[in-house]
């Protein structure tokens, strides 16, 4: 089993840009829907993205996490949409 906290790392590696372990990004697998829970946040925006069990296992062995990178990219998206405040 993939341990939460080196998966959160490792997407740190991959998308330095997000933030930290804990409070850009949460990391936690839900047992029901047998999925990894992504939360990303930045500033104001929040976002929740599932990340299959598989696509984990390609990100520990560093492999780029492709959904995982979509919806980043999404929430930049939405950031750079928003007036500066």
């Amino acid at each position: 089993m993939i341990d939460k906290e080196e998966l959160c790392k490792k997407i740190i590696a991959l998308y330095p840009d997000i933030g930290e372990c804990g409070i850009d990004i949460n990391v936690e697998f839900d047992k029901h829907q047998n999925t990894w829970v992504v939360n990303l946040k930045k500033d104001r925006h929040e976002l929740k993205t599932f990340l299959e069990d598989g696509d984990a296992e390609n990100c520990m062995e560093g492999k780029q996490c492709v959904g995982l990178g979509i919806e980043i990219a999404q929430l930049r998206a939405n950031i750079e949409r928003m007036p500066a405040r």
